[in-house]
């Protein structure tokens, strides 16, 4: 199992169960949507309960509610495409704006291949209907476009080529007449005619794969109980590596968990039959072939999982009781409301791998109970409390038999309760409230277990082209933004003044043009590419850097003599808002402003002379900046006492300002201390509303 997870496949696969978590995550509000509106727009329930009043056809509230399931009905409707994006957003490394504008370009050119081509072979006739030749089923619309019927796989097909696409050919060049279209441009470009490719292949290989998933769709349903367990107990033993999405997503959303017709329509996956029976006034009993890969999570979810929070309570040493029922507590109850159990699971499958097993077992056989008992509750994405009453209680016992459930609930309940206790007693296990003293009551989480399973080391960049313009630009910590055009290479710098022509000429550029904090680097029509690589080169420093000044404490003492102030109270929203980083503000006497800490200074402001930067020994980047908008005033009355790369010591001098100067150009003349990358360290807290002496006063502490 470890040489599976530390190979190629094992990545491939957990990266493609992670871009299936956000189109999954959208169920639940269109389910929430779907399930509320469908139920109380059901004539049936409307008539048993009196309530043509309130809403009854017409009336304000059933507009609404008909609007809330057409609007959960349409999302269900196009999770192809959506699939399709968010496989391509969670699989490109990089420009993954570029990868989900292909995908949804290169969906449509897919499918509208596929329709010219069942035009031109007569499936699909000059009027628009199906030819009597073509199965049921075979077909289905998709977007507006009559295709074959691929469900997400299709999308998925799309999501994985066009991930693989950006990847490729991102940083695509061509030949000078061309260049405009290197780059990223070429993304989708690559994409439309791939797909067309592809959708000319689908044609013809697609009936072939259709019949397969519905013979392996088959051989699941017909396996009887036996099925049921199995597909249960795979699904959670999956989940610590990641994989259960890949599991059953194939089940909910496409042939492999079934096929119904519902009025008149062809509906194929388990989760998709659920929610069109839901939404259809004509269903009096919901198919027990789609719940029984739903169902099956409800009794350990809300039942089970909470009785095995209440054996680590009662295991626990009686001096620890009261912080982990806590604890324990606030996770049983988000399984039971929600259905999200991975505080519970992690936790001991951090300490007793064989109990998550017996786990798994107990979810098989959850999943074979309520086969057996014919329950049939849906879901959109974990069976908590509040799916069980859209989908179980709202839609009564006859559609649903869900009273059948309880007596399972409670007999999991006990069933959890009586083994975890018994098995952590037993073998003594470490359960919260059992661990040695000093040692710290916590749950775990999935990325504890991440990290318990493997740690990676971060590639090395070697990239001195981007390096040269880091230096020509002025420095990692001077650049703000990075954006560019057909030709030019376009920047947001802290600090203009700092940027060098010689060296980013030296990197190609033909031109360099400034203008405020803006820069934009000529490099003609190859720049999409020189900007992807220089992107990545700026997040890999940064990436660095904070590996390097991670968990440091910082002290800073005062830069000038005066009231301190909070930042948010300075009059430009870039430092009011923290936008650049924390810091903090003095209201100056006499215009001197000193080093508040030891470092050395790596930006100086020469013609305006108002800012001047300082990096500390351990890499944290500071910002001395004297003023609003002083950098009008070019220089005038301020004098600068260092340069860049002097060593300096706390209380140094460093600037000395006419404060009546700035004052009657009707300018702030506060001084400002902002630490650049304070998310790299522990949290700042600042003294405000004190009488500060520069360079003796401590105000900004970092713990």
């Amino acid at each position: 199992m470890k040489k599976f997870e530390n190979s190629n496949a094992f990545a491939i696969l957990q990266k493609i169960g992670g871009s299936f978590f956000l189109p999954v995550s959208i169920l639940p509000i269109a389910g929430l949507l779907l399930g509320v509106g469908a139920s109380f727009t059901n004539q049936n329930t409307i008539h048993a309960y009196h309530l043509e009043a309130f809403l009854g056809t017409g009336t304000i509230l059933n507009t609404l509610l008909v609007i809330m399931a057409q609007v959960g009905s349409t999302i269900f409707g196009n999770l192809p495409i959506i699939f399709a994006m968010a496989v391509a957003l969670g699989m490109a490394k990089q420009e993954k704006a570029v990868a989900v504008l292909s995908a949804g370009i290169s969906f449509f050119v897919m499918h509208s291949t596929i329709n010219a081509l069942l035009k031109s072979t007569g499936q699909i006739l000059p009027n628009g209907k199906y030819a009597d030749t073509v199965l049921n089923g075979a077909l289905t619309n998709v977007c507006g476009i009559d295709s074959l019927q691929m469900g997400v796989f299709g999308g998925i097909i799309v999501g994985m080529g066009v991930a693989a696409l950006t990847n490729r050919f991102y940083k695509q060049e061509l030949p000078a007449v061309l260049s405009f279209f290197a780059g990223i441009r070429f993304v989708p470009i690559i994409s439309v005619l791939t797909f067309i490719g592809v959708g000319i292949i689908s044609f013809f290989i697609w009936p072939f794969i259709q019949t397969g998933i519905f013979a392996v769709g088959g051989l699941v349903l017909n396996s009887g109980y036996a099925g049921t367990f199995i597909f249960g107990f795979t699904e959670r033993i999956l989940i610590p590596f990641g994989l259960h999405h890949v599991f059953y997503i194939p089940f909910w959303q496409t042939a492999l968990g079934g096929t119904a017709v519902i009025d008149g329509v062809t509906v194929q996956g388990a989760q998709n039959i659920f929610f069109a029976q839901l939404a259809s006034p004509n269903t009096t009993v919901f198919s027990v072939d789609a719940c029984r890969f739903m169902t099956g999570k409800y009794p350990f979810m809300m039942a089970g999982l909470p009785g095995a929070a209440l054996a680590m309570y009662h295991c626990a040493k009686p001096e620890n009781k009261k912080v982990v029922g806590g604890l324990l507590l606030s996770a049983a109850l988000t399984s039971f409301l929600t259905g999200i159990t991975e505080p519970i699971e992690f936790t001991f499958l951090f300490i007793a791998p064989a109990l998550y097993i017996l786990h798994c077992c107990f979810a098989g056989l959850s999943f074979l109970l309520m086969h057996m008992l014919n329950i049939c509750i849906g879901t959109t994405f974990s069976c908590g409390l509040i799916d069980f009453t859209l989908y179980g209680l709202l839609q009564g016992s006859a559609k649903t038999n869900w009273p059948y459930i309880i007596p399972v609930f409670i007999l999991y309940f006990v069933l959890y309760y009586v083994v975890f206790k018994f098995i952590i007693r037993k073998f003594n296990l470490k359960t919260p409230g059992r661990e040695s003293n000093g040692e710290t009551i916590k749950l775990y989480s999935k990325e504890d277990y991440k990290k318990q399973q493997q740690t990676k080391a971060a590639d090395e960049l070697d990239d001195p082209k981007s390096a040269m313009i880091v230096q020509g630009l002025g420095g990692e910590a001077n650049i703000q933004g990075i954006e560019c055009c057909a030709t030019r290479l376009r920047l947001t710098l802290m600090n203009s003044d700092s940027v060098d022509e010689g060296i980013l000429k030296s990197t190609g550029a033909v031109g360099v043009i400034k203008k405020g904090k803006g820069v934009q680097v000529i490099y003609g029509p190859q720049v999409s590419i020189i900007k992807s690589n220089f992107e990545e080169y700026v997040t890999y420093l940064r990436s660095k850097k904070s590996e390097h000044v991670n968990h440091i404490k910082l002290e800073l003492r005062a830069a000038a003599t005066g009231k301190v102030i909070s930042i948010s109270e300075v009059p430009d929203e870039v430092f009011s808002t923290c936008s650049m980083g924390n810091g903090y503000a003095i209201q100056s006497e006499d215009g001197i402003v000193v080093a508040p800490a030891n470092g050395m200074v790596s930006m100086v402001m020469k013609d305006s002379k108002h800012a001047v930067g300082i990096t500390l020994g351990n890499g944290i980047e500071l910002l001395i900046h004297v003023g609003i908008d002083t950098v009008d005033l070019k220089g005038d009355g301020f004098t600068l006492f260092v340069k860049q790369g002097q060593k300096i010591k706390t209380g140094d001098k460093l600037i000395e300002f006419d404060k009546n100067k700035i004052e009657a150009n009707k300018l702030c003349a506060d001084v400002l201390v902002v630490v650049l990358n304070n998310e790299k360290v522990p949290v700042m807290q600042y003294k405000t509303g004190i009488h500060s002496e520069r360079g003796k006063t401590i105000v900004g502490i970092a713990q």
